[in-house]
């Protein structure tokens, strides 16, 4: 293992980009918004996995299976979120603590609650996220940069999507048919 301390970035300072042609002064604009999605992106990421673990009940597997896949997709996004803010000369924010400072959205606690609970606590983060990422669209585009506006934006779609995906499963409207005994 490396004894190497040599830092090359603080976490703080973005340079921006000569090669994309992004002044610093933009650039720390953009990033913070990109970190600020990619720490709320990581919420929810832990949040969706921690209901796919937990999830129980005669709808168990296609839950488990949406949920796993939702989280999927905050990850890539998360992924595509961090190397914007690094080609913008930034760093993606890293580390539970830096995270939770950055992020727009607050998780649930570590209780495990009923799925329609579960579920209603995922909408709402995605709702908060949903409003988020539609102003660093804007950010983004009034700063001149078509392109983070453009990763945003094809996300934002994904987002939105899932959004409504839980909306179907939280109507009231079910093939299961309720305990005589409740």
């Amino acid at each position: 293992m490396s004894t190497q301390k040599a830092v090359r970035q603080h976490a703080d300072e973005v340079e921006g980009s000569d090669a994309l042609r992004v002044d610093a002064e933009r650039a720390e604009q953009i990033v913070d918004a990109l970190n600020t999605d990619l720490a709320s992106t990581y919420v929810l990421y832990h949040q969706l996995k921690k209901h796919h673990w937990n999830v129980e009940g005669a709808e168990f597997n296609d839950i488990h299976v949406l949920l796993g896949e939702m989280a999927e997709e905050a990850e890539e996004f998360a992924d595509e979120l961090a190397e914007r803010a690094q080609a913008l000369g930034g760093v993606p924010v890293a580390g539970t603590d830096a995270i939770s400072e950055h992020a727009a959205v607050d998780p649930e606690d570590e209780d495990v609650y009923d799925i329609r609970t579960s579920l209603r606590n995922d909408m709402a983060i995605y709702g908060d996220i949903i409003e988020t990422l539609r102003d660093h669209v804007e950010l983004a585009e009034n700063l001149g940069d078509p392109t983070t506006a453009h990763l945003i934006r094809e996300n934002l779609i994904e987002v939105e999507e899932a959004a409504h995906h839980l909306e179907h499963y939280l109507e009231d409207d079910t093939l299961v048919l309720e305990s005589a005994t409740q």
